[in-house]
């Protein structure tokens, strides 16, 4: 059988390319089914190399929050290429938009670009070990590639390290501690096994069990402050989603300093790491500095993107179309008797397989939504693009994919 192009895009990428893709979470593992590649994006749907059509959930693994080729964002980047993408000095844009993040992220007083959530997350550590004078970090959750450092710590969303992370020094991994969402216990022994020795806790939310937010953040802010360390909220995913500042505004809790990266600029490369000012400018110190930090195309579509959220209700849209996503696949769900589940907040909520699954069914799944024309992950995130249409259209792609799994 002759291949698709998207057979022969994967194969080529693959020899030259570890993983086939330089995001982990983007290589394809289902194929034939799965899209090798994705050549263009409109609104909620995207097309493969071979012309199929799908409307997606991936959404680049979070950051297109408002849709492919969204207007306001695109006549931003293109006006500012008229006038140059990246300069030896500041540009007023990287003022306007900071100025706008500190109006709209709870702990903010200060902020700073970077490209990735990771990098930022990392500037994070950096400044608290200089502001506390501590060097032992307690993470909860996944914070990026580059700060997945802990004996027994993420190494990617889904993947926990049995031993020592490979190619990290056990120097410096020993400083790493794993934390565990919702497990106040744990955070509490932590603190005591290292007393006086924690510079700071960095916490990205438990997408499966996210309410559980609403008594675990307040209590780890308040063990954090008992103890002197910095409180880091890692708000890569659910800033702009969850709320428009984030897990910090949803909750009612205000960290020290905190990160936002996914959604911040619908797609375009940026993170913003933000905090307490006397917290901040210990960066005069503490140097963390890009020389892409400032590049004005990415800050240019921030701030079309941030005046969309204020001027529409973004964030309510979001809510809204997750919510019918989920109670319409949990319904297909029972349906078709199939063990599996949608949780958390639908504006980033997972599925769930069941113990009691066939260990494919998942994969299976996956496999007859993608030949059914939708695009899933395993987080499905819904965008600003997604209007009821889409959402019914593919309800009913997805209840072909239940009945040829079934």
């Amino acid at each position: 059988m002759e291949k698709t192009q998207s057979q022969q895009w994967a194969e080529r990428l693959r020899a030259v390319m570890p993983w086939g893709s330089s995001t982990c979470a983007k290589s394809p593992r289902f194929m034939p089914d799965e899209p090798g590649v994705i050549v263009r994006g409109k609104g909620c749907r995207v097309w493969d190399a071979d012309g199929r059509e799908y409307i997606d959930f991936r959404n680049s693994c979070g950051p297109v929050t408002l849709g492919y080729q969204f207007p306001p964002v695109d006549a931003a980047i293109r006006e500012q290429l008229q006038n140059g993408i990246i300069f030896g000095h500041p540009h007023p844009l990287e003022c306007e938009v900071a100025e706008m993040l500190c109006e709209v992220i709870p702990c903010a007083e200060m902020v700073r670009f970077f490209k990735t959530g990771g990098e930022a997350i990392a500037a994070c550590i950096r400044v608290a070990r200089f502001h506390t004078g501590r060097e032992h970090i307690v993470q909860i959750g996944y914070n990026g590639w580059l700060n997945s450092l802990a004996h027994g710590g993420r190494l990617l969303p889904g993947q926990i390290a049995e031993d020592y992370p490979p190619g990290v020094p056990c120097c410096l991994s020993s400083l790493h501690h794993p934390g565990t969402w919702n497990d106040i216990g744990t955070m509490e022994r932590l603190f005591t096994d290292f007393e006086g020795q924690i510079a700071a806790v960095v916490i990205a939310a438990d997408y499966a069990n996210m309410a559980a937010g609403e008594r675990f953040y307040p209590a780890l802010r308040k063990l954090t402050h008992k103890h002197g360390a910095l409180l880091i909220f890692d708000e890569i995913v659910t800033g702009l989603r969850v709320a428009l500042g984030g897990v910090q505004e949803y909750f009612g809790v205000v960290p020290d300093l905190a990160v936002f990266a996914k959604g911040i600029a619908n797609g375009m490369p940026l993170s913003v790491y933000a905090g307490k000012r006397e917290i901040m400018e210990g960066f005069h110190t503490a140097i963390a500095s890009s020389t892409t930090g400032g590049e004005t195309l990415s800050l240019a579509a921030a701030k079309a993107a941030l005046l969309t959220y204020q001027n529409e209700d973004v964030i309510g849209h979001l809510w809204h179309q997750g919510e019918r996503l989920h109670n319409g696949l949990n319904a297909l769900f029972a349906q078709y008797d199939l063990p599996v589940e949608m949780t958390g907040f639908p504006v980033c909520g997972p599925f769930r397989f069941a113990p009691e699954a066939p260990d494919d069914l998942s994969e299976r799944f996956f496999r007859a939504a993608y030949r059914n024309g939708v695009s899933l992950f395993h987080v499905p995130y819904v965008n600003f693009s997604h209007h009821d249409k889409d959402i019914a259209e593919a309800l009913e792609r997805l209840e072909k994919a239940c009945q040829e799994v079934s």
